[in-house]
């Protein structure tokens, strides 16, 4: 077996669209090989879970493809559609130069290896047909799109198989409409787009949608993964069941026995999304009203606004609320941002204290600030 590459320089052009951005660039097969072996030997990962099938791969076209490949006019000249980690990526905006390799979860503090870095949402076929030619040298176009989230990955595998008669059409609507129609998920990525578009909110250009990081650029430190799958538990407790009765049209449970563990699950029925977002704006208003240097801080190791320092103020988010408000209230749910900031003027936690010395990366720094503020708030 050849030895996997511990980094990739792909030469790309950055195009804008108005999902986000994304790339378009020339990889040789083996470096499709390097970034997407593990996900080709677990097809069935987190976009087979969310759309309800399995992308299996067909052992007869992988074959048809492979000799295809040794052929002397074997051509492949539309894109292999990938969607990178953004920990896995830096883009260079002078050289034009996308690198890919391994990176660190930031919710886990884990090590991401080089072959889990990228997820292939069409070509798979065509992956596997050029390593089982051991066409290595094999050139291929690629749209590489970055930090995509679950709902941007259906979407964009949803729109590319439209126009190809080898997908069945119905599959691809469905799974159109699952992108479209209301979902926790599709939901959550609706609220956190608009936090970043409002120019009142504090997240306002803070959430990095489709992109990579750029050398030197300073504003995005939170990727809309990681904002999405904050918000998500507060509103289902089985997010894939819930898109599946609602794409059946059958009626969702506001399980109001469980209101402790999803306290904002009625408004999401409800259809009061904007209400959710108005929440989070008074909420984080009010810790960047309370820690408004650390929460502006850009500097590498300051993590207020970044990974850590969200989920850790999700996670309090709703011991404050359910204080608040401990019973349902959807004619009323939105809490101020006064009241929020009288909780958090309980805290002994300076701006300069929000660093990654005192709360390391990781779940550890993640509890520890979380524990921190309860114990200060009291709550």
């Amino acid at each position: 077996m050849m030895e996997i590459k511990n980094k990739i320089e792909v030469p790309v052009l950055e195009i804008s669209q108005p999902i986000g951005k994304f790339y378009i660039g020339i990889m040789t097969a083996k470096e499709l090989f390097d970034i997407s072996y593990a996900d080709m030997r677990r097809i069935e990962g987190e976009l087979d879970r969310y759309v309800g099938i399995q992308r299996s791969l067909s052992k007869s076209r992988v074959s048809e493809i492979s000799s295809f490949v040794k052929s002397i006019d074997a051509t492949f000249p539309t894109s292999v559609v990938l969607a990178v980690n953004g920990e896995c990526a830096v883009f260079d905006a002078d050289t034009r130069i996308l690198t890919i390799s391994e990176g660190i979860d930031l919710e886990t503090g884990e090590k991401i290896p080089i072959n889990e870095s990228a997820s292939i949402l069409d070509g798979q076929h065509r992956v596997e047909g050029l390593r089982a030619a051991g066409a290595d040298d094999f050139q291929v176009p690629v749209s590489i799109f970055v930090d995509a989230d679950i709902a941007d990955q259906a979407y964009i595998f949803a729109t590319v198989n439209l126009a190809q008669t080898k997908v069945n059409k119905s599959l691809v609507y469905d799974l159109l409409d699952y992108s479209k129609s209301r979902s926790p998920q599709k939901s959550a990525h609706d609220i956190v787009v608009a936090l970043d578009r409002f120019e009142k909110s504090p997240f306002y250009k803070l959430i990095k949608r489709l992109g990579a990081a750029t050398p030197g650029r300073e504003g995005e430190t939170l990727a809309q993964a990681t904002v999405v799958n904050g918000i998500i538990p507060l509103i289902s407790k089985n997010p894939e069941l819930d898109r599946y009765e609602l794409a059946k049209k059958r009626r969702i449970s506001p399980e109001t026995d469980r209101y402790e563990e999803t306290p904002l699950r009625r408004l999401w029925i409800d259809e009061k999304d904007g209400e959710i977002a108005k929440i989070f704006i008074e909420y984080f208003n009010a810790v960047k009203s309370k820690w408004p240097t650390a929460w502006s801080s850009r500097e590498k190791g300051h993590i207020l606004a970044r990974t850590n320092g969200f989920r850790a103020f999700m996670r309090l988010f709703k011991n404050i609320y359910l204080k608040e408000k401990p019973v349902s209230n959807t004619t009323d749910p939105i809490i101020q941002e006064s009241v929020f900031l009288n909780y958090f003027n309980k805290s002994t936690l300076q701006d300069q204290d929000f660093n990654s010395s005192n709360f390391a990366p990781g779940t550890s720094g993640e509890t520890a600030l979380y524990r921190k503020l309860r114990e200060d708030l009291g709550v």
